[in-house]
């Protein structure tokens, strides 16, 4: 079997829920970040995804 090299790593997946969850938001603010454009999503069939690693990186550009 072959081990995928560290950087072949997929992204954790967060639900809209989670990321809501975590920042202590509700989950119509984090659609509302994403109709906006402002927080990038991954569909996957019916199911929309953030990268844990962009959910990050929002909340660290839009702190204030």
């Amino acid at each position: 079997m072959i081990k995928p090299s560290p950087s072949a790593r997929l992204p954790r997946l967060l639900s809209v829920r989670d990321v809501a969850d975590r920042f202590g938001v509700s989950s119509k603010t984090v659609s509302r970040w994403i109709q906006r454009g402002h927080l990038h999503v991954h569909r996957l069939g019916r199911q929309i995804r953030i990268a844990e690693e962009d959910a990050a990186n929002f909340i660290a550009t839009h702190r204030k």
